[in-house]
């Protein structure tokens, strides 16, 4: 599957970090349409540092996102936007990258 995320996918997980501007409103007002993000690899040895409201760059259902993590149950995380909707749950081997700044 190529998607907008495919190169930075492929980006994290040679270990480098990226830089990208999402489109979009659904993680407003934390991320606005066009804002730079700087998301760093999650080696799968560290996926156990995520934690709730972190914005992570995932698969889910096959679809990619640069959502939040709304929960956590053992080695799930469930995916969702700012805005309410819930995109469904995925496993640490589906998370790729954090979001650790966010600048405009």
């Amino acid at each position: 599957m190529v998607s907008w995320a495919s190169f930075h996918i492929e980006k994290l997980k040679g270990g480098e970090i990226v830089k990208f501007r999402p489109k979009g409103n659904s993680m407003e007002p934390k991320i606005k349409s066009g804002q730079l993000v700087t998301v760093v690899p999650i080696p799968t040895t560290a996926q156990s540092t995520l934690s709730v409201g972190d914005i992570v760059l995932c698969t889910v259902s096959g679809k990619h996102h640069l959502h939040l993590i709304s929960a956590i149950r053992g080695d799930q995380f469930q995916i969702s936007n700012n805005q309410g909707w819930i995109n469904g749950w995925t496993t640490a081997k589906q998370i790729y990258g954090k979001v650790v700044m966010i600048e405009p």
